[in-house]
């Protein structure tokens, strides 16, 4: 689904929302990793950024694919601005499970994008969610386009990141 209507984006711009939801099984990783690569490659992000936000995007998605409750599906909303690319991606989870944040995938999945986060949130929170207060588990990925970082937004690179299990 293409949302275009949106509110203004911080740029003036309208931001344009794009939602994929697949459910949560290796096959279909792919088709949200191939989605992020295009989105990617018309923002004219060089070859190196769009492979950085295809294997950021898969190692997200395989997280999230840890904590979800059974069979449920994984949405993944992506909006582009002048800015760059957000990415929320979010699975529901039961009640109390967290995101991991530590290991050598978010090591690396910190080094592929600008600023990265993740948390607990409700389906009234996120971005394409049914309103109410069942738990979900999301990740917040953000990828600036050269000369495009909002100030104030710090780099990823440099942090104190833990690989240890």
């Amino acid at each position: 689904m293409v949302d275009s209507r949106g509110t203004l984006a911080q740029d003036g711009r309208r931001a344009e929302r794009l939602e994929l939801r697949v459910p949560t099984t290796p096959t279909q990783l792919p088709a949200v990793r191939a989605m992020a690569g295009d989105l990617a490659m018309r923002m004219d992000y060089d070859l190196d950024a769009v492979e950085d936000l295809r294997l950021a995007v898969d190692e997200a998605c395989a997280t999230l694919s840890l904590v979800a409750a059974g069979n449920s599906p994984l949405t993944v909303v992506f909006e582009t601005t002048r800015a760059g690319l957000h990415i929320e991606a979010w699975v529901p989870t039961a009640e109390g499970v967290e995101v991991p944040r530590e290991g050598f995938g978010w090591a690396v999945l910190a080094t592929l994008v600008d600023a990265v986060d993740a948390r607990r949130s409700t389906q009234a929170d996120v971005p394409g969610g049914n309103g109410t207060d069942a738990p979900v588990g999301v990740i917040l990925m953000d990828k600036y386009l050269p000369g495009q970082r909002p100030t104030g937004v710090e780099s990823g690179a440099g942090q104190n990141i833990s690989v240890a299990r």
